[in-house]
């Protein structure tokens, strides 16, 4: 079975609950995961997927709790290349910055030599005001991958 490291960028929790989900879909399954809701380099197993859920905040920005571990990333400048990472992106489309915030992590994560796992998500809640039903939808086409 598989390791996952469950990364949280979250403002007002929706980001939380959907990651939260995603852990008991995966669990049931028999994978171990961990939920981080203030991500760091120490912390992540480099033999695990990464699946960054998070929502983007203000103008375009990450949410206040993982900026940091954005800022270590982009700082140390860590080699990457054993990783490979999974985007769940939660956004609203009311905005022109929809979904902007978690892809700057995933273009640091890039430069530092990780790889995409399978096509992101980017959950518009305009349309899916719970956004828990999509992210699992999505998780389901391709957990048996893991």
């Amino acid at each position: 079975m598989a390791k996952v490291d469950i990364l949280v960028g979250t403002t007002l929790g929706s980001a939380e609950y959907v990651a939260d989900e995603i852990s008991d879909q995966l669990s049931d399954l028999g994978h171990e995961t961990i939920v981080h809701l203030t991500p760091n380099l120490s912390d992540l197993s480099q033999d695990s997927l990464w699946l960054i859920v998070s929502s983007t905040h203000g103008a375009g920005d990450l949410p206040d709790n993982i900026v940091p571990f954005f800022d270590e990333i982009q700082a140390q400048n860590p080699d990457l290349s054993a990783i490979k990472f999974a985007l769940c992106a939660i956004g609203d489309s009311s905005y022109d910055t929809f979904c902007q915030g978690p892809e700057k992590l995933v273009e640091q994560l890039k430069l530092c030599g990780a790889q995409v796992y399978v096509d992101k998500i980017q959950i518009d809640v305009q349309y899916d005001p719970i956004p828990e039903e999509p992210a699992l939808s999505w998780l389901s086409s391709w957990q048996d991958q893991l």
